[in-house]
């Protein structure tokens, strides 16, 4: 398969994902894919850094590194790697455009590779999967980016290869981050262990602290539910 084939397996698979039928789906895709939807999560994320550093030094260098991830996986994408690509988002596509379903007229900016929801969402995900260590948080927290990634599918601003890139290079920055943030940790803070207790994760995050991220999470899909059933009301 040369590069011609795969831009066009890459638009056909697109326009197979792209959309539906329901105004309920439509409903709760607009809510997922809106970043003010995900605060309640981002600030359950900073409780858990909070509660579970004892020096503030700890926790400014761990929401330092989480910001970083965010500049290097998303605000570098946004003002150069799409500029300088240019490849157009399937909604301003001029063999597709015009096959592609949108909610309420959104079609996004006029460039798209790679994603910025996807690298974002999934760089900030694995640095805390990285750095907390539990199986639920970084089950939560996979899913939490997928569902982003799904949701620029369905409103078509987004084709799989745009995602797919987003995913790798967010995967990138946030390993590069927290290598960065172990290294530095150990050369700035000699209590660093591994914790062994059913209370705590190996790098010493409570797992009942952890739940409040899971909760967060599963309240905020919930929210998204009642508002999609809402939607279909007005």
């Amino acid at each position: 398969m040369d590069f011609t084939q795969l831009i066009e397996f890459d638009k056909q698979l697109l326009l197979l994902l792209n959309g539906s039928d329901s105004l309920f789906l439509d409903g709760m895709v607009k809510t997922l894919t809106t970043a003010t939807t995900w605060i309640p999560l981002y600030v359950a994320l900073l409780y858990l850094v909070i509660k579970n550093n004892d020096s503030f030094q700890k926790v400014i260098f761990i929401v330092a590194c989480a910001l970083s991830c965010v500049l290097l996986a998303g605000s570098l994408d946004d003002v150069i790697v799409k500029p300088l690509v240019g490849r157009w988002r399937p909604t301003h596509d001029t063999d597709i455009g015009i096959l592609v379903d949108t909610v309420n007229g959104y079609r996004g900016g006029r460039f798209g590779f790679f994603s910025a929801h996807a690298s974002n969402t999934f760089s900030i995900a694995m640095f805390f999967v990285l750095l907390v260590r539990s199986r639920v948080l970084s089950v939560t927290l996979i899913v939490w980016s997928l569902i982003n990634c799904w949701t620029r599918l369905y409103l078509g601003v987004h084709f799989p290869g745009d995602i797919l890139v987003g995913l790798l290079w967010g995967g990138i920055v946030a390993t590069t981050v927290w290598y960065v943030h172990s290294r530095v940790s150990r050369k700035m803070m000699t209590d660093i262990g591994a914790f062994v207790s059913t209370q705590y994760t190996s790098t010493g995050y409570q797992k009942t602290d952890v739940d409040v991220v899971v909760c967060v999470f599963l309240f905020t899909l919930i929210y998204a539910i009642f508002k999609a059933c809402f939607y279909l009301m007005i």
